[in-house]
């Protein structure tokens, strides 16, 4: 059977679409191997960016030079850039053998046995508009703390510098019930936290309207969607969820209903990413973001009041088209208001098909870098006073895996994502999740525990169980003194 490598470049949604590649590849009796020993190669792309193209582009020339050597080598372009170019890339690189958009991913196998039999490079990229199918991959995500979950594709918002409705589609939702099944199953294999997926992901509506309305959700509003009811419905279905994250979600449909839910559903973690882009409403309505600052903040203020010790993280562009200094000062004033514990930014770059470029591209680029480095200037300084505050306390940390520092120690995530090292608990890995505590074990992947925190990183806490959690958790059974023989005097 043929060997395959997945390497992924973008969000959440493109690590999820590599699960699935690698579940639709292993059922066809694939198996998944270093990519130097692959004889598949899939690239999955992303293309919010100039940068992930760039990328692509090197990636592409590092397989080509292995392919002179390794004839039959196949390279496969998937993803958002191979939705986007479609067959230009097999003009412009013809080192590649396949290229198939998201909504192909199905039909892989076939296409890589239709290609071994001598068929040509094929393009397939095309939208499941009339019957959306959403692939899952149970088998990837089992003995996993963590997995994602798709509940709907594509997006209907249209912001002016976004490729997302060009590669991915209009907005189509996922049944309410194939999500409840997959979660549960989830579950069942040992998974504790899910992360709900979407472009505009809080915008969902069930397709066949089998969920209750929300508490506080208002018919009237052309905001309201059903996602706070697909999260109570998950929290009532699926008791047995520890965690229940989404992202990412767009400021208009953060309404009354999803702040209601926050406050009442335990599994919702105390953390919201809530991309923004700018600070000012000149440069939003130029963006068609559809929502104000005044407005973004407000509902930030009622989620706050709701849950006090909420955290917030957002995405920003700097540089947008007529992006004045004035305007980018909005932007630095509104990272100091809201208190943002983490910021994703980025420079603007032109992309194909966008409206944006009507616009121009008149910021000039080293003038996006400086503006780049104030906002991670600011933003920084707050992450570390907000990871300093931290020292003393006690949070319940999701353990994830070992520390990438110190590999015998456990890593994972607080409630409000913030990353927590925690000294002196070694790592069962042989341990599944959930399974009964052994008697040489500190942490098992997939628990819960409770954590001091005693020294705040950069980006990260360091922290040790608290002493309750040491009494309730076997400790690592010390080694055997070894008994010694007396040497002997050989003369």
């Amino acid at each position: 059977m043929p060997g395959f490598a997945v390497t992924t470049f973008g969000c959440q949604m493109n690590q999820h679409d590599s699960e699935r590649m690698e579940e639709v590849l292993k059922s066809g009796g694939a198996t998944s191997v270093l990519p130097d020993d692959a004889d598949v190669v899939i690239l999955n792309t992303c293309s919010v960016r100039e940068k992930a193209e760039q990328k692509l582009r090197s990636e592409v020339g590092r397989w080509a030079k292995v392919k002179r050597d390794r004839p039959d080598l196949i390279l496969v372009v998937a993803g958002c850039m191979a939705q986007q170019e479609g067959r230009k890339i097999l003009t412009r690189m013809p080192a590649v053998d396949i290229v198939v958009g998201p909504d192909n991913i199905a039909e892989l196998p076939e296409l890589l046995a239709e290609l071994r039999l001598g068929g040509p490079p094929m393009v397939r990229t095309q939208f499941d508009l009339d019957a959306p199918r959403f692939l899952t991959a149970p088998s990837i995500a089992s003995g996993r703390p963590t997995a994602f979950i798709t509940t709907m594709k594509g997006c209907n918002e249209r912001c002016t510098f976004c490729v997302v409705p060009n590669t991915r589609g209009p907005e189509r939702y996922r049944a309410s019930a194939e999500i409840l099944a997959e979660i549960a199953e989830l579950v069942s294999r040992g998974v504790r936290e899910v992360t709900l997926l979407g472009q505009t992901v809080n915008s969902y509506r069930d397709p066949l309207s089998a969920l209750a309305r929300a508490p506080e959700a208002n018919p009237d509003d052309p905001d309201e969607s059903e996602f706070a009811a697909l999260l109570r419905a998950i929290v009532e279905h699926v008791p047995d969820l520890s965690r229940l994250r989404y992202t990412s979600p767009h400021p208009r449909h953060f309404t009354a209903s999803l702040i209601a839910a926050h406050r009442e559903l335990p599994q919702m973690p105390r953390h919201v990413h809530m991309p923004v882009q700018s600070g000012s409403d000149r440069v939003l309505k130029r963006m068609s973001r559809r929502h104000k600052r005044e407005e973004y903040t407000a509902r930030l203020a009622r989620l706050r009041a709701a849950v006090p010790d909420v955290t917030i993280s957002t995405d920003l562009i700097v540089g947008f088209p007529g992006e004045t200094e004035e305007d980018f000062l909005e932007t630095l004033s509104l990272i100091e208001e809201v208190g943002f514990v983490g910021v994703y930014g980025f420079k603007y770059s032109t992309r194909p098909n966008t409206p944006a470029l009507r616009l121009g591209d008149d910021v000039p680029e080293s003038e996006k870098a400086t503006r780049l480095a104030r906002v991670f200037e600011v933003s920084e300084r707050l992450v570390q006073e907000h990871l300093a505050s931290l020292v003393g306390v006690t949070l319940r940390v999701l353990i994830e895996g070992p520390s990438k520092s110190r590999e015998e120690n456990a890593t994972g995530r607080s409630e409000r994502n913030e990353i927590v090292h925690i000294e002196g608990a070694a790592l069962d890995s042989s341990a599944k999740v959930g399974s009964e505590p052994g008697a040489d074990a500190l942490a098992r992947r997939g628990e819960i525990v409770s954590v001091e925190v005693v020294e705040a990183y950069k980006h990260s806490l360091l922290g040790r169980l608290t002493a309750e959690e040491r009494g309730r958790t076997p400790m690592l059974t010390p080694p055997k003194p070894r008994r010694m023989l007396p040497l002997l005097n050989a003369e």
